[in-house]
């Protein structure tokens, strides 16, 4: 099936018991056994079922289905947020005194968890001079467990080329893990391109609506663990807290995803809500629609705030003097993403002058929201870095980002120009 398909499809099958058509809510904390034996089988993961809604849900089986089945995985686990989707990505494959390789533009709450939270935890972080697959390959050890990247970055839209970094990491026997949120799978589905793990806000365009907090996480099924095994001893020796499970003799191609459901979300419980589930599958229904409308109105609005005399530069990767509109053309076939930034003629005083002018575009620090929203990265999402951290992640003084919604683009531009029009005295 076409993405279109199956963001509507994809997943489930009708209810046999209510032959509902809509996914059922199981708004339930356990499951009833059969029997000692049936519940004993259940723990065993000798029998197929559902015990726990810590652990699984029906309503929340679905929509990671759908999610694996967009991103073109084995299989998903969908958590409480996106930052719970990272988090447990990175601690599945790392131990005390091994790191990660990241490129350095990232949305700034993932960067405090690289370079302040994992480091406490034994895991050190490698921040790349640049996205660049040259700068990832030189910080790479025999201590690396993974390299690390946005898809598109946040704030600073670049985008990453994908296919290159994945056979750097393969080169070294390491998997490729990429954030997609920016793009979502209907623009790009980096497993395509090589990447072993993709990770997801869902609160973002997936959901779409800034109603729902969620986060994925997607296993390929192709990184070879058993080939690896002493880099990876997590997934091929005996797990003493699970009765002795040996992760890629149980779960074979999808040893990745099962020791993530098994390890973290069970002892540690960053869990999905079922309603939360169903929202989100509501919001994953209408996402084709919704991302071709963002692309849409994002060139028409980049266009705009490039030719207007308030602004001083734009970045955005559908221009061809975009140092990104290769990648743009090779990933999106041309197409480029509804978020971008600017800087307003007058510096500091004159963004902030134009962002208070805003009127129908809401200041606040969501993105990928049907809505048109626009932040301060410097003041917001990257206000806890250090000047120079800001400038490797692409965070200017002057910057605003913006995420394009799918209002009539007329009104967008109209509110954008006024507001632009507010600083002329600066």
């Amino acid at each position: 099936m076409r993405p279109e398909t199956i963001a509507i499809h994809g997943g489930y099958e009708i209810e046999p018991t209510t032959k509902a058509v809509a996914v059922p809510i199981y708004q339930t904390v356990a499951y009833a056994f059969d029997s000692a034996d049936h519940g004993a089988a259940l723990f065993n993961l000798e029998v197929e079922g559902y015990r726990y809604s810590r652990i699984s849900n029906p309503t929340t089986a679905v929509l990671e289905r759908r999610v694996a089945a967009l991103e073109g995985g084995i299989e998903a686990l969908c958590v409480s947020t996106g930052q719970a989707a990272i988090n447990y990505a990175v601690l599945n494959v790392t131990e005390l005194g091994t790191n990660i390789i990241s490129v350095p533009q990232l949305y700034g709450t993932t960067h405090t968890l690289f370079a302040h939270i994992f480091r406490g935890q034994g895991v050190e972080v490698r921040f790349a001079r640049s996205d660049r697959p040259g700068d990832v390959t030189e910080l790479i050890d025999d201590k690396t467990r993974a390299v690390y990247c946005e898809s598109v970055g946040n704030p600073a839209g670049n985008i990453c080329d994908i296919e290159a970094l994945a056979h750097v990491s393969h080169d070294y026997g390491i998997p490729l893990i990429v954030d997609n949120t920016v793009a979502t799978p209907i623009l790009l589905r980096p497993i395509d391109y090589g990447a072993d793990v993709v990770v997801h806000s869902l609160t973002k365009f997936m959901g779409g609506h800034g109603t729902t907090m969620g986060g994925a996480i997607v296993d390929s099924g192709r990184f070879p663990w058993k080939r690896y095994a002493n880099r990876f001893p997590m997934f091929n020796q005996p797990d003493l807290s699970y009765h002795g499970l040996v992760y890629v003799d149980h779960f074979k191609d999808a040893a990745y995803i099962g020791r993530c459901r098994c390890v973290y979300q069970r002892t540690t419980g960053a869990v999905l809500p079922p309603l939360s589930a169903f929202l989100l599958l509501q919001g994953i229904e209408t996402a084709p629609l919704r991302v071709e409308r963002h692309v849409v109105n994002g060139r028409r609005v980049a266009e705009f705030l490039r030719g207007h005399p308030r602004v001083e530069w734009v970045q955005y990767a559908g221009f061809p003097e975009s140092p990104y509109h290769a990648l743009a053309k090779k990933y999106f076939g041309g197409a480029a993403c509804s978020l971008m930034t600017f800087g307003v003629k007058g510096g500091f005083e004159a963004g902030k002058k134009f962002y208070d002018a805003l009127k129908l575009v809401l200041r606040l620090v969501n993105l990928g929201d049907a809505k048109s929203l626009a932040c301060h990265p410097a003041s917001t999402t990257h206000r806890q870095m250090t000047s120079e951290e800001k400038h490797k992640a692409g965070v200017s003084p002057e910057m605003i980002r913006l995420s394009v919604g799918i209002e009539h683009s007329d009104d967008i531009i109209a509110d954008l120009d006024q507001a632009l029009r507010a600083t002329e005295e600066i």
